[in-house]
């Protein structure tokens, strides 16, 4: 028998599609330039395409944090739920 670890695909969970949205969101934010490339509203003199930036590094800051909890607590989640190996590498009953 070989003793290399059992690789399992990839799990898709509403956890992880809530991560991905949230790193996702500021990038398609940022890069949809055509969207806050404009002058007009001004926000205590500041114009739209300036201020907006500056709110979307608040923005990212709160997601990213949000992804790296949710992600923390999944991995978590996972670990708890991950069977247990006796000392001799089979399956603890």
């Amino acid at each position: 028998m070989s003793d290399a670890p059992e690789v399992k695909p990839p799990v898709v969970t509403p956890v992880r599609v809530v991560i991905a949205l949230c790193l996702f969101a500021p990038f398609v934010a940022m890069l949809w330039v055509g969207a806050y490339a404009k002058p007009d509203p001004a926000f205590i003199g500041i114009p739209f395409f300036y201020w907006y930036q500056m709110a979307w590094v608040l923005i990212s800051t709160a997601l990213t944090a949000t992804a790296y909890v949710l992600w923390q607590r999944d991995q978590r989640a996972r670990k708890s739920q991950a069977p247990v190996r006796s000392q001799n590498g089979g399956v603890a009953k």
